[in-house]
């Protein structure tokens, strides 16, 4: 049976679930088991693993749980994607042959007498279809495993804001509302995922807004250290964030940097006559730190279709504003408004009849889908990234 038994597929994934106690110390076995194996490995990853083990327990439980229904499609493109994209941290063909059987040895040890000749099957099977797609991907894969680029600008536009302009050696070309994953020298063998907030350009220019999270290693170092003349190293891009110019009106919920990838679709599709409409909420804690409303504003001048509303948890700035650019722009958009985002946003009703994009920090996409699902939009009209990118 194996791929095609949902009883033991559902006992591997249930191993793996986000409410299962001993997921963790599963995970954890799994990357000790691995080291063990091949000492190479551990080099490939960062000093602090916590990060890392979470993300592969929550992709290897989505995978069995699309298997466990029967869903082979979407967990096959998810693993081909993974294994090209791993190949910028330097993964070899031998890294994936010694994957299987610390992942095998883990999952049989944490299993422990629920381990039966059917598990086994499935657990066989299951690893050599990871193991096999992602490592057949990488192997297939003739594009270029990262794109290499030069910072040229960085602006720090508030206390905790940047934006940072490079310039890559050869063009990328992504979708505009897609991400890259990042690396910066000030950080080795930590990446993390940023939006570009322009479409692709052939000349390989590219932009990200960064904000600093608290703990964030890389995000405190892209504020705080970064300057022109640093090398990054980017992947290949992921996500689909889209509008359908075909389709109905558009509602945009941007909170702080989450405006990224929906400013580079509004630029894009600035670059036609005719439009959906589109109104974007742009959400911040202060009104200063509404970074780039002087810009949208002057998208939204020469493009009707556009509306921008301004909003921001508070009514008065702090002390430190003084510090860094004024952001207050000219008179003609939309009345700045005070709270926060998702009463802001579902205060005019559900917009069910909207195309909806959401993108921001994991709590507030969570709260705003929460309120807009309550106000009567229908859940499959909301796209948002995947909250744990």
């Amino acid at each position: 049976m194996s791929l095609e038994d949902p009883d033991s597929l559902r006992v591997l994934r249930d191993a793996l679930g986000p409410e299962e106690p001993g997921a963790a110390e599963l995970v954890r076995q799994f990357y000790s088991h691995w080291f063990a194996l091949d000492v190479s490995v551990r080099d490939l990853f960062p000093p602090e693993m916590d990060a890392q083990r979470a993300a592969f327990g929550h992709a290897l439980h989505w995978v069995y749980g699309e298997l466990v229904e029967q869903r082979a499609a979407e967990p096959v493109a998810f693993l081909a994607q993974l294994g090209r994209d791993h190949r910028k941290y330097g993964v070899l063909p031998t890294h994936y042959e010694t994957l299987r059987p610390a992942l095998y040895a883990a999952l049989r040890t944490h299993l422990g007498d629920t381990w039966t000749a059917a598990v086994d099957a499935a657990a066989t099977a299951s690893l050599n279809l990871i193991t096999g797609v992602m490592s057949g991907a990488a192997d297939a894969e003739v594009g270029p495993a990262w794109w290499d680029g030069t910072v040229v600008e960085h602006h720090r536009v508030s206390r905790d804001l940047a934006v940072v302009r490079l310039r890559l050696d050869r063009p990328m070309h992504y979708h505009p509302g897609q991400y890259v994953n990042v690396h910066i020298p000030q950080c080795p063998r930590r990446w993390r995922y940023l939006s570009p907030a322009i479409p692709a350009d052939p000349d390989g220019g590219i932009e990200f807004h960064v904000r600093q999270v608290p703990g964030g290693l890389v995000s405190a170092a892209v504020v705080n250290e970064t300057r022109p003349g640093d090398r990054w190293r980017l992947s290949s891009p992921h996500g689909g964030l889209q509008v359908d110019r075909g389709g109905p009106d558009v509602l945009m919920v941007a909170g702080s940097t989450g405006l990224a990838p929906l400013r580079a679709l509004i630029v894009d599709l600035s670059r036609y006559a005719e439009n959906p409409r589109v109104h974007l909420f742009f959400g911040a804690r202060y009104r200063c730190e509404l970074y780039d409303l002087p810009t949208l504003w002057q998208v939204a001048t020469q493009n009707p279709w556009l509306s921008v509303s301004p909003v921001s948890e508070y009514n008065r700035d702090p002390a430190w504003a003084a510090d860094y650019p004024d952001v207050t722009p000219p008179r003609g958009l939309h009345v700045h408004q005070t709270g926060r985002l998702p009463e802001v946003v579902t205060k005019y009703g559900g917009w069910g009849d909207r195309q909806i994009l959401v993108s921001g920090g994991p709590a507030m996409v969570s709260a705003t889908k929460a309120a807009l699902i309550a106000k009567g939009a229908p859940p499959e009209r909301i796209q948002h990234d995947p909250l744990s990118r």
